[in-house]
This record gives C-alpha cells, structure tokens and sequence, in this order.
C-alpha cells in the first residue's frame, strides 16, 4: 500500500473547505490550530503527522476513518513475489535470479496444493432420461445458488 491515508481526499475537502469559509490559508491553518507550513504542505498533497491530521479532520468536521483506504487484495502469486525480490537482490546477477525463480515456480507448481478438479461424465443421449436430466437441473440450480450465496456472504479473503 502507498500510504495509509487517502492524501488526495484530505487535499480535496482541505482546500474546499478553505474555499467556503473564504479564509486565507494562515486563517484557515489558526482556526484549524496547525501550522501554517502544514496546512500549506497538506494543501500540496503531503501527509500531515498524526496530530495534525487529527486537527485537520476535527477542523473539516468529519471522522478519520474516512480517509483510511482499504487494504488492497494480494493478487501476486506467492512465485511471482519471491521472483521480483530475488530480481532486486544485489548479492544475484540478473542469470542467477532468474534460475533461482525458475526453480521456485517449477518447485511451487508440483508442491502447492491444487483445488481438486471435479469431472462429471455424462451418458449418451438415448440413455439419459428426462428424469436425469431434470435431477441434473435442479442438482446444478442448487449448486449455483449455494455460490452465489457464499460469495456474497463476504468469504473474500484479505492477504497480506
């Protein structure tokens, strides 16, 4: 994550703030009780220290956690990640980086653990009843629901 803080917002409803209640910037930084430097420094997109930041959001009258961004899902995998820091490694020639990753991906390919790949066969057609057919239906109906329900019930996980 870049920065904890969303700077740009903070910048954003700052100077908007500033706007409406048409205060100079050193009248605005003393009814906000910060420096000025800071409230200038903020107004440019940098991120003020914790009391500041706590002045300034009290200041614009909202809650800190607005400005907090979510964590961001992993989305690397775990080969790739191990691949770009052994590529920044100076102790590693670019050829020595490279074989090494290659034998972690090669290496993590047959150790992970795979999800387990589910086949279903299906008989020729003049065997396969309309009975089977509706009980397919509704088993794969039942199936498609019980997804779709998981999937809304927040089993996203975060990775860090």
């Amino acid at each position: 994550m870049d920065e904890p803080i969303d700077i740009e917002a903070l910048q954003t409803l700052v100077q908007q703030h500033r706007a409406q209640l048409g205060l100079s910037l050193r009248a605005a930084a003393e009814q906000a009780d910060v420096p000025f430097n800071t409230l200038a420094r903020v107004e440019k997109g940098h991120l003020p220290d914790l009391a500041n930041f706590t002045r300034l959001v009290d200041w614009l009258g909202l809650s800190p956690e607005r400005f907090f961004q979510p964590q961001r899902l992993r989305t690397e995998s775990t080969p790739d990640v191990i691949a770009f820091h052994l590529s920044r490694d100076p102790n590693l020639t670019d050829a020595a980086a490279e074989k090494i990753a290659g034998l972690v991906k090669e290496l993590y390919g047959s150790l992970a653990a795979r999800e387990s790949e589910v086949k279903v066969h299906l008989r020729a057609a003049s065997t396969f009843t309309p009975q089977a057919s509706r009980m397919l239906a509704d088993l794969l109906a039942t199936m498609q629901n019980k997804l779709t329900a998981s999937d809304t019930g927040g089993s996203t996980q975060e990775r860090g």
